[in-house]
């Protein structure tokens, strides 16, 4: 997110658009939306103006309320926009040295809603963001993105049987600290769950209107136990055999019962377990240890990792190579 105390210091490019609006909503912010969606999304700032030198400064808005009101009533208009990708959290508006502005946070589309397109019409409708503007998207590009859209994998099924109680929060916390770490200042950082999970692709809108699970988000961040409804033959299951006189010498299963059971949380305790055996050098990073994966244990847990990202959810989920 930018820094509104510090507007100034910013330049329009690929993710940031700032327009005026002072005679109400500029009719080219709906070529704007589009490209973001189609590209790598972006911010939208009203009532924010670009100076001769390039620099942003707010002017303030007589009436931003009726602005954003007008915004929702037009892009929740499929007549003029084939999408709606936001959530209520993605327009505020904020007040900068007195003046008042309107944030419009647009994400990056997913496959299956690109193209987005304005006035009902794909092909002359379908924008994509270059640099400091939005261009039209040639036939070509257009049919790229709806080839893609049609392509639905078995991950991206909404399971609209299921509610967004089958996740285990505190997984999708330990996976939010995670990122939060690894990239410091991300525009999700501060969405609330639901939304996060949104835009992971953990969620999915179902035909009723309503949020629910995806198959790769209950596999993900799902409990056991829920998961097992879906797929009953889920199981995962890491063993290690120090002894060949014994079939295994430590185990983790998925159906333990003291722990979620799900892909996530499997991937690090396996982890956890090999590295208690190897030398991995670490260091301490704002407080926390970080280690430095060493080419042996970098090995095992790709591998780890390639057997659960490999296998087809439908099947046996069955996790039993033993680590010697």
């Amino acid at each position: 997110m930018l820094d509104f105390e510090n507007l100034e210091k910013y330049r329009e490019n690929n993710r940031i658009e700032a327009k005026k609006a002072l005679g109400g909503l500029p009719h080219s912010i709906w070529e704007t939306y589009s490209a973001f969606a189609n590209t790598l999304g972006g911010i939208l700032l009203l009532g924010v103006e670009e100076r001769e030198n390039k620099s942003l400064h707010p002017v303030d808005l007589p009436d931003p309320e009726k602005l954003v009101k007008e915004f929702w009533d037009i892009v929740n208009n499929p007549q003029k926009v084939s999408a709606n990708i936001l959530t209520s959290r993605d327009v505020t508006i904020r007040q900068i040295d007195g003046c008042h502005i309107i944030v419009i946070v647009v994400p990056r589309a997913h496959r299956n809603d690109r193209p987005v397109y304005v006035e009902g019409n794909p092909m002359t409708g379908t924008y994509r963001r270059n640099g400091e503007g939005d261009y039209r998207c040639t036939k070509e590009e257009v049919f790229a993105m709806t080839r893609d859209a049609s392509v639905r994998t078995q991950d991206m099924q909404i399971l609209e049987e299921m509610d967004t109680d089958v996740f285990c929060y505190d997984s999708v916390h330990s996976y939010r600290m995670r990122m939060k770490y690894a990239r410091p200042g991300h525009v999700w950082e501060d969405l609330e769950d639901i939304d996060f999970l949104f835009r992971l692709g953990a969620v999915g809108r179902g035909a009723d209107g309503r949020l629910h699970p995806t198959a790769a988000g209950l596999l993900m961040f799902g409990y056991e136990y829920e998961i097992v409804r879906e797929y009953p033959m889920y199981f995962l299951d890491y063993q290690e055999q120090l002894d060949d006189s014994a079939r295994w010498t430590d185990r983790i299963v998925s159906s333990s019962g003291d722990w979620s059971g799900n892909v996530y949380d499997f991937y690090f305790r396996v982890y956890n377990r090999i590295v208690q055996d190897i030398k991995v050098p670490f260091r301490i990073e704002a407080g926390l240890m970080t280690r430095r994966c060493i080419p042996l244990c970098g090995k095992l847990l790709q591998t780890v990792w390639s057997m659960q990202t490999t296998m087809d959810i439908r099947g046996w989920l069955l996790l039993g190579e033993k680590i010697r």
